[in-house]
């Protein structure tokens, strides 16, 4: 039976983050809610990382350290929940930082629903140095604005919709969607995708509920399985399991570059579909054996699903007013995976 005051397990890898982690711990330890545990699991870290974990666990008991069977972030993750307690589950970056009350706050809110609901709240970036790079400042934006508006399963194929670091899920319904099982990267993405595709409510927060460090060797920008971050492949395989409807007409908006590159996916899967376009010179062209039509033609097409992949801001939402124009249509039909 939950209590007003659950047991919060915060789940932290760590990889020689030696540096960040002082702050990172003492952003946890200031928590205005003290029902938490940490499980501080060490990736065969080369710098000092486990001695201040140790250090932390000798003067705090609720922080708990272990080492990691097996190197590389899930596997590290799957090897520290096991040792969770905690009715509700969140995860922490372990060079990043906690605003005092996020935990108050998520815990709060995730009492008004309870199980079946995941609480998502907003982020924001930052360096000890210079200034942060624009794309995460682009990204920061957007995922404010989804959290705000509770757009997480409407924009989900543009891109992940709640970061690593910025949720809370109760122990039943996470290991309902195989919590930290799959090896898939990026593995926030692919969390949010297994939400969705079980039917998890997310209630967004408009506040900031992580400080997230923007670094030259953060993760994301050296890891080879984060090179490529449009991430096609797991988009694609989740529309095909979760939204495709194959009654229904398929329609590919877009014949740049990303347009391309969707295009042979779809090839590869043996799918036939509709492309369009917006632009004169591109209407009418074979392209990978597909004659390319005008977006107007959308309009003779019985109840098309229809994929946007563009790059251009602006372009979007010129294609989203659109499609709102024309028969009002939902928000169901149309989505975004750029």
């Amino acid at each position: 039976m939950t209590t007003t005051t659950p047991l919060v397990s915060i789940i932290m890898a760590a990889k020689d983050t030696a540096p960040y982690l002082v702050d990172c711990l003492d952003s946890i330890l200031a928590q205005t809610y003290k029902n938490w545990e940490l499980i501080a699991i060490n990736d065969h870290s080369t710098d000092g990382t486990p001695e201040i974990f140790a250090h932390y666990a000798a003067k705090d008991s609720r922080i708990k350290v272990c080492h990691s069977d097996r190197p590389k972030l899930i596997p590290t993750l799957k090897y520290g929940y096991q040792f969770a307690k905690g009715e509700l589950i969140n995860r922490m970056d372990s060079d990043d930082k906690m605003p005092y009350d996020k935990l108050e706050v998520l815990v709060t809110e995730w009492l008004k629903y309870g199980k079946g609901t995941i609480i998502a709240g907003g982020t924001e970036h930052f360096v000890d140095e210079g200034e942060v790079g624009g794309g995460f400042l682009r990204y920061e934006e957007w995922l404010n604005d989804v959290a705000k508006n509770n757009k997480h399963y409407q924009e989900i194929y543009k891109e992940c919709v709640i970061p690593s670091h910025c949720w809370i899920i109760h122990k039943d319904d996470f290991e309902m969607v195989d919590g930290f099982n799959p090896e898939v990267y990026p593995e926030d993405y692919d969390l949010c995708f297994r939400f969705y595709q079980n039917g998890l409510k997310v209630v967004g927060i408009d506040k900031i509920l992580h400080h997230w460090r923007d670094r030259s060797n953060r993760i994301s920008r050296t890891w080879e399985e984060y090179k490529d971050n449009r991430y096609f492949d797991m988009k694609l395989r989740y529309f095909y399991e979760i939204d495709r409807d194959y009654s229904r007409p398929l329609v590919l908006w877009g014949t740049g570059r990303n347009g391309k590159d969707m295009a042979r996916l779809l090839l590869e899967r043996g799918d036939t579909f509709h492309w369009v376009s917006d632009s004169e010179r591109k209407i009418g062209v074979d392209i990978y054996g597909v004659i390319t039509e005008h977006f107007e033609d959308i309009q003779q097409l019985d109840n098309p699903q229809i994929m946007i992949v563009v790059a251009s801001p602006d372009g979007k939402e010129e294609i989203r007013h659109q499609l709102e124009e024309w028969d009002k249509k939902p928000v169901s039909d149309y989505w975004f995976f750029a």
